[in-house]
């Protein structure tokens, strides 16, 4: 049985992502903006995915962009308030994301009793945001240093966005990061946020690591997420799950989590379970 089955007591569980809105020290939180909002428009939006059944919740500091490399110690303070004021209310398993900081968010899991992560743990890439590269040697040692035995890291192996600077075939490249690293799953991505995921780059990266979690990260919608879950052992979903289908409004604010649309997808999801 697969490490995801028994967290999140189903097979092929569905991860939603709940993208904060921006926060302090962000540039798009402006002069007016409060702490009191974020949190009412996350709780709001937790409602919302929980209400149309998803599996499992992941709190990311979506709108902290342009996103930094070394988080501000801020950002993590203000997503660690929002996850503290909300944790009664959560009920199922929950995971944090502190963007292209794996180490912020090792240290928030831990202030938070996150059950896992998600992040770009190793590596080296280019992108909008400059040239950059990853030591999972130092991340693994924070972890362990922490006791955080049974927190689960998911690895980005071809991030969103940014294109890596290793030529190798991405199933080599998963094959290095489990023999180095053992990941407890690997996501697969498209180039951007809701594209979606080739395939056959699934199926090639679970062919080659059978025994590791392997998820669809980007791009799931109700008319492709059986055909991704019957390769892919979970799906990371975000977009989809916006009013409209939208990540932002025409002002770039955050759009907010449509009930109907969740309990859409997840009606697909619950029929395709009983196949298996």
């Amino acid at each position: 049985m697969l490490w995801t089955e028994k967290m999140f007591g189903v097979k092929k569980p569905i991860i939603t992502m709940l993208h904060l809105d921006p926060l302090p020290g962000d540039p798009r939180f402006h002069y007016g903006d409060t702490m009191e909002r974020v949190v009412e428009h996350a709780r709001a939006d937790l409602h919302a995915l929980q209400e149309g059944g998803v599996d499992g919740i992941m709190f990311s500091n979506e709108f902290s962009l342009p996103y930094e490399r070394h988080m501000s110690f801020i950002t993590p303070a203000a997503m660690a308030r929002v996850i503290g004021e909300l944790k009664s209310e959560i009920r199922v398993p929950y995971g944090v994301d502190c963007i292209s900081d794996g180490q912020a968010s090792i240290e928030l899991a831990a202030a938070v009793d996150a059950k896992f992560i998600r992040g770009t743990f190793s590596g080296v890439y280019v992108g909008d945001g400059g040239f950059y590269n990853n030591d999972f040697s130092a991340l693994l040692r924070r972890k362990a240093a922490l006791h955080l035995d049974d927190l689960k890291m998911l690895y980005f192996i071809n991030p969103e966005s940014d294109r890596s600077m290793d030529t190798r075939p991405l199933v080599d490249i998963a094959k290095s990061t489990i023999f180095k690293a053992h990941p407890d799953g690997l996501c697969i991505s498209a180039n951007a946020a809701g594209q979606d995921v080739d395939d056959e780059l699934i199926a090639s990266v679970k062919s080659g690591a059978p025994d590791v979690v392997v998820l669809c990260n980007t791009g799931c919608r109700p008319d492709t997420i059986e055909r991704k879950l019957t390769t892919a052992d979970a799906a990371v979903v975000g977009t989809y799950f916006k009013e409209g289908g939208k990540l932002e409004n025409d002002k770039l604010e955050n759009v907010r989590v449509d009930v109907n649309r969740v309990k859409e997808f997840m009606e697909v999801v619950r029929r395709f379970r009983e196949t298996l």
